[in-house]
């Protein structure tokens, strides 16, 4: 992402124009721009033309236009944005208050204008904008007739294809059509691994398998190499690394980014540190449960103790409609890094922020026990069911196993 103009002001209100360079920086416009705000781009518009005969006729003219977001639509495949709201300036071709869709586009700049840039959306940013940014990795998760390949990127986990090829059993005695089945099934992944890894930016191929169907894979790919002269592959070779998995389905990927090789591997990733974060979670909520709550209820009650050492919490929750609940969540990453603990933000497109959202979307490592939480969370209870008025809060606590 390319920033060209900034203007914010001392209350937060300002406009700041980028231009998208790369399909990720759709992600990033996605988790930057809510219903309500602004946002002017160029944009394609259908106009009617009415001769003196009465006849018409109909071409598309290029325009810009400025528009209120009522309306956000994110093909996570594609990487395309699609913003729908009513035109607020004046317009040759469009009028005050008539809808408008804008699509996003790769490499053309919008504006965009918000009442309050609060601390998580410039931190998007200077995220969105970082030239180091990159594709870490990418992974193929396989078994018979079925693999996954994706790119693991800073802020996403894309599929880039889904190959699903019916392999024939093994006959006793002819096993011919198994083995052409097999070859016809590794080509075709061999292909995608071609169209889709660049190798001038990722750092390691993961490739996981249950049995041996990985490094069967892994030897087939580099005679190929060798036989039709892909010296890409030849070149790359160290980048390959193998590593087992239960199933061939995406959400081994998880299981796969957290075994040792592969964290030593990727020690320098974003997509590891979240790992590694949800991982300590995970074992904390088990060998120190006092230390470990999920839930907004429960994490807000732990930061008014200033106990927060991390907080992970996913960026999904900053794209609430409601602009009160965001400042909740914006407020709470605020005060925690006030008290000096570490934020880490996940990104919901991610295995990790998936699980995360799993679990309400947010939850906190304690510097120290709170074992009280839960009792005063019980006592809150009881309040609430003398309250009718009182309705469930839709981002709620789930109490701990104990």
């Amino acid at each position: 992402m390319k920033l060209v103009h900034r203007n914010i002001e001392k209350d937060g209100k300002g406009t700041i124009t980028l231009i998208p360079e790369e399909s990720e920086d759709m992600w990033h416009a996605y988790n930057l721009i809510a219903i309500g705000d602004g946002v002017r781009a160029s944009t394609v518009r259908k106009v009617l033309n009415e001769s003196a005969t009465g006849s018409t006729t109909s071409n598309r003219v290029r325009t810009t236009l400025t528009i209120t977001v009522e309306n956000i639509d994110f093909d996570t495949q594609a990487c395309v944005l699609r913003l729908k709201g009513r035109n607020i300036e004046e317009n040759q071709y469009v009028k005050l208050g008539a809808y408008h869709t804008l699509d996003l586009e790769l490499n053309r700049k919008f504006t965009l204008t918000k009442d309050e840039w609060d601390s998580v959306a410039l931190e998007r940013i200077e995220t969105a904008c970082d030239p180091t940014k990159s594709a870490d990795a990418a992974a193929i998760t396989m078994q018979e007739g079925l693999a996954y390949i994706c790119l693991i990127t800073s802020n996403m986990t894309i599929v880039r294809a889904k190959i699903d090829v019916h392999i024939p059993k093994k006959r006793k005695g002819n096993a011919q059509q198994y083995e052409k089945g097999l070859a016809k099934f590794y080509e075709m992944v061999l292909q995608g691994i071609l169209r889709h890894v660049n190798f001038d930016i990722i750092k390691v191929v993961l490739i996981a398998s249950p049995g041996f169907i990985r490094d069967q894979f892994y030897e087939y790919m580099f005679q190929e190499a060798v036989k039709c002269d892909y010296k890409v592959l030849i070149e790359n070779k160290s980048k390959f690394l193998l590593i087992h998995s239960s199933t061939g389905f995406k959400h081994s990927l998880k299981e796969v980014l957290s075994t040792p090789v592969v964290m030593s591997k990727m020690a320098d990733t974003k997509a590891l540190s979240e790992v590694k974060a949800l991982e300590k979670f995970y074992e904390t909520l088990q060998a120190d449960p006092d230390k470990a709550y999920y839930g907004i209820n429960h994490v807000e009650k732990a930061n008014d103790a200033q106990a927060i050492e991390t907080l992970l919490i996913t960026d999904s929750l900053f794209r609430c409609n409601d602009v009160k609940e965001r400042k909740r969540y914006v407020n709470l990453v605020d005060s925690v890094r006030e008290c000096g603990g570490d934020v880490k933000i996940f990104s919901s497109m991610h295995i990790s922020g998936e699980q995360l959202t799993n679990l309400t979307g947010v939850a906190a490592i304690l510097r120290f026990p709170l074992p009280d939480l839960d009792e005063n969370d019980s006592e809150d209870e009881s309040d609430d069911d003398d309250d009718p008025k009182k309705c469930d809060d839709k981002s709620g606590d789930k109490k701990k196993n104990r």
